[in-house]
């Protein structure tokens, strides 16, 4: 069957912040200009908002620019920030920093604590009235090229194929989706932007990108223990000295709380289990008496972009740009990149709506204006004032402060140098090199297990359709990966999706891909040490399904 096509000026990949605020945009300018711009937004979770996730505390700068009149059309920022904390954590007690030490890219007042899915939402609602059309539930699966090699659009991915390749009953192919650009807008670790910074050696003249793994959890607190707009963050135990990373916990309205860790994915021990060092710090005293109480109703988890500045790649290529994280637009010290995202989709916006001025027919192929506006925008100087903070922590824990403290809160960010990362997969060690590490037990009250926190993403995927988890080389996971690194694949990935079977004597080990539990954190991707892992879209509307986070 031959897919069929439709025809939109811009189409854009990925209903997240900068997605949508790139289609608000175009709108908005379009209509200034009073010319006529299509644009489509392509969604590969079951509905906007669905795939989203994030800590998150918002700042409204880029928001205030886009919606002025957020508050008046019932943005939904309803707590906003009353009092914060900064702790450093050992594994009985804690050490509160006073907030005048620290760098005022950590302070939150006028931020807002949000779901950042429920605000996507409400941007997809903006974007519909002013006629944007919006599909969630397809996954774009595939770049188009022109003869010529300029990006054409995308096809979304066929539907109805069964885990043998064959057809089923209820077959569908793929919709191609063509347009004038194309902004690709995937989030972290985007499964087509990777092929597009290969095709167009985007990352020639950029630092790799640096990533980081964030688990969140949603409770419903006992109100005694509920303190509305209050949020902290720690950082120490329970992780050693030479791993970044740390805890946010943000108290929003109905009594309940975000409450999450992220490790970076640098991390040297294969044992390291990001997934359980989160389930070991509730049980820090000062989180069981918070959590006493309370229930946990919901659970995710996402990779996030660390390397900033540096790892920014080439934003432009013949047909289209990079917006949002799917480029690396987040503030680490802040914890911060949705402000930044939407950012980079409204400049975006802009150089399109400047070539389409032009000639609206047959704009330029590269959107050159782009660049050029994120050079001089309020982005980039945020970015380039923090771009040593994370890469310090090379040095470990107490050195990477003390220099990120000196950096931000007596420099400015000012220094003449800037520190170079590197790529995270590179950082594990072989096992026979590292010591093992017990965690403890889950008690189903504090702590608990992957399945069940799986279920509580609501995650689906169609058991009868092709792994989406795909393997270069079948045998590398036993013969290099468990053989060498311990199989660490069963401990980065936080949803059991990577199983390694034995025989009952310990002998024919063998790996086991569970997909259907895939929560679409694509730390897989990142962190398998022989980068054998390729993580690629599976059908439209599968993946996890939440709810307020």
């Amino acid at each position: 069957m031959e897919r069929e096509s439709m025809e939109f000026d811009v189409v854009i990949v990925g209903g997240g912040p900068a997605g949508l605020s790139a289609a608000i945009k175009l709108r908005q300018l379009s209509a200034e200009a009073g010319i006529d711009i299509s644009v489509c937004v392509l969604e590969k979770g079951s509905e906007i908002g669905a795939h989203i996730l994030s800590g998150n505390v918002f700042e409204t700068r880029a928001l205030d620019e886009l919606i002025p009149d957020w508050k008046e059309k019932g943005a939904p920022l309803n707590t906003p920030v009353k009092s914060e904390k900064f702790f450093f954590m050992t594994e009985s007690s804690e050490l509160r920093f006073p907030n005048f030490l620290l760098p005022k890219q950590l302070h939150n007042h006028g931020n807002y604590i949000i779901s950042l899915g429920n605000f996507c939402r409400w941007l997809a609602e903006q974007a519909e009235a002013m006629e944007v059309e919006v599909y969630p539930g397809f996954a774009a699966a595939e770049v188009l090229y022109h003869e010529d090699g300029s990006v054409k659009g995308v096809a979304t991915g066929d539907m109805g194929v069964g885990r043998d390749g064959e057809h089923k009953g209820s077959y569908e192919p793929g919709m191609e989706l063509h347009a004038k650009y194309t902004l690709f807008a995937e989030g972290v670790r985007g499964s087509l932007t990777k092929t597009l910074f290969e095709k167009f050696n985007l990352r020639e003249n950029c630092d790799p990108q640096t990533f980081g793994i964030g688990i969140k959890e949603l409770w419903e607190l006992d109100p005694e223990q509920h303190k509305e707009g209050q949020i902290f963050h720690s950082f120490g135990w329970p992780l050693d000295r030479n791993t970044y990373g740390g805890s946010f916990v943000y108290h929003l309205e109905n009594n309940q709380a975000y409450v999450g860790y992220v490790v970076a994915l640098d991390y040297e021990n294969p044992y390291l289990s990001p997934y359980d060092e989160f389930q070991k710090f509730k049980t820090h005293p000062m989180m069981k008496e918070m959590l006493k109480g309370g229930k946990r109703i919901s659970y995710g988890a996402r990779a996030i972009n660390e390397g900033g500045f540096q790892s920014v790649p080439e934003l432009v290529f013949p047909g289209g740009a990079l917006i949002g994280c799917t480029a690396g637009f987040l503030n680490v010290p802040k914890i911060k990149g949705s402000h930044t995202a939407m950012k980079s989709g409204m400049m975006a916006a802009e150089a399109i709506v400047a070539e389409m001025k032009l000639n609206a027919e047959a704009p330029a192929k590269v959107l050159d204006t782009y660049p050029a506006l994120y050079k001089k925008s309020w982005v980039y100087d945020e970015l380039y004032r923090v771009r040593n903070s994370r890469p310090a922590f090379k040095w470990g824990l107490l050195a990477g402060t003390l220099y990120t403290g000196l950096d931000l809160k007596i420099l400015g960010g000012r220094t003449p140098w800037t520190f170079k990362h590197h790529d995270d997969h590179s950082a594990l060690k072989k096992a026979k090199d590292c010591k093992k590490i017990d965690y403890p037990k889950y008690d189903g009250v504090y702590t608990f297990d992957k399945p069940s926190s799986v279920f509580l993403s609501n995650t689906n995927h169609e058991e009868d359709q092709p792994i989406h988890l795909t393997l270069k080389d079948d045998s590398v996971p036993v013969s290099i990966n468990y053989v060498e690194y311990a199989g660490p694949e069963q401990r980065f990935c936080p949803a059991g999706v990577y199983e390694f079977l034995t025989d009952d004597d310990g002998s024919n080990p063998r790996l086991q891909i569970n997909a259907q539990n895939c929560v679409h954190c694509k730390t897989c991707d990142i962190k398998d040490p022989t980068q054998n892992i390729n993580w690629v879209v599976p059908e439209g509307g599968g993946g996890p399904n939440y709810p307020n986070m």
